[in-house]
């Protein structure tokens, strides 16, 4: 076999966004992720929008007006 083909281990010390830590094993020795299972939907159960570029309020925004004028026509 060739020597020093494969990639090294590490403990590796991974840091959520939320401050989550946990330790696993990878080629890197630290790793920066923005959702963990502690803060993921899937795994809480709770509904959390991650806006980028306030896309979200942009929406609300535009078709606040939208929504105004089909109530004001129906009633």
């Amino acid at each position: 076999m060739k020597e020093n083909l494969h990639p090294r281990y590490h403990r590796c010390e991974v840091v959520c966004s939320c401050g989550s830590t946990f330790e696993t094993r990878s080629t890197r020795q630290h790793l920066k992720v923005e959702i963990c299972s502690a803060c993921h939907p899937f795994f809480t159960g709770k509904q959390k929008i991650v806006d980028s570029a306030g896309r979200v309020e942009k929406y609300n925004r535009r078709y606040a007006s939208f929504n105004q004028t089909k109530k004001e026509t129906v009633a």
